[in-house]
């Protein structure tokens, strides 16, 4: 379950190139862009720019470099070409990047032109959970600590949390031991070790938790049709604290 110094060493580097990627999306406007042609540049920059693999391709029998999931959509979005992003949105993207055999998984939610308040508020308070849940790893910790950070946070600004999907443990494999569950009791559950390295990307919500699989098998959706907002990062457990392998460049100043 713990992974070696050397092998974290690589973890960081297909992070390092990730956080790239989003760098790249940074960029965008996106107004007016189909969520294909995202998925398009993201797949173009890692394969040919960043010689990497998009490791969601292909997993699980996924066609795509990414997951692209706007404003209802909990996770698992499906970009299409009839999909386009409009002003006012909001759209996680989730991507997954092989290099040298490791995997780093991370993924934001963007602010598409000009949103609404009560949009903005969600997106922020979801980034500020998972760095509440971030910031409670450390040796001797557990899981139960990091989910209760993130729900508690969630909940004191009148949101629920997604409980029907995980973080999850990564290395070699996308989705390996453990699961990293986004609520949880204090001092309850799998005491955290140095050398673990798992994702933290809680989901939540502005109406309640409850959650459906659209027919294409992958699209999950609230089923009350508000809006739901998630970040993610792959952390590893260091002898101090906490290292976070996919650190963007628009947050090293700030953590």
């Amino acid at each position: 379950m713990t992974k070696r110094s050397e092998e974290i060493a690589l973890m960081a580097e297909s992070g390092r190139l990730l956080a790239q990627v989003f760098g790249h999306l940074d960029q965008l406007s996106l107004i007016g862009m189909s969520t294909m042609q995202v998925n398009d540049l993201v797949d173009e920059l890692i394969v040919n720019g960043l010689k990497a693999r998009p490791a969601s391709k292909g997993q699980y029998g996924y066609a795509y470099a990414l997951h692209a999931s706007r404003n209802h959509v909990v996770c698992h979005g499906v970009p299409a070409t009839t999909d386009i992003l409009q002003d006012g949105d909001i759209v996680n993207f989730d991507i997954t990047l092989e290099k040298n055999g490791y995997i780093a998984d991370s993924s934001k939610t963007y602010l598409v032109g000009e949103v609404s308040p009560l949009a903005r508020r969600l997106v922020q308070t979801t980034y500020e959970a998972m760095w509440k849940g971030i910031q409670a790893v450390r040796p001797g910790a557990t899981l139960g600590d990091v989910g209760h950070a993130i729900e508690r946070h969630a909940r004191r600004n009148g949101y629920s949390v997604v409980r029907d999907y995980c973080g999850h443990g990564i290395g070699r494999e996308m989705h390996e031991a453990p699961q990293v569950l986004h609520w949880g009791k204090p001092r309850t559950g799998l005491v955290l070790r140095e050398g673990m390295v798992f994702t933290i990307e809680p989901m939540v919500n502005q109406g309640r938790q409850a959650v459906r699989t659209e027919d294409d098998g992958w699209t999950v959706v609230t089923r009350d049709g508000q809006l739901s907002a998630q970040f993610e990062h792959t952390v590893a457990v260091t002898a101090k604290g906490v290292q976070v392998l996919t650190l963007r460049s628009d947050e090293q100043r700030r953590h």
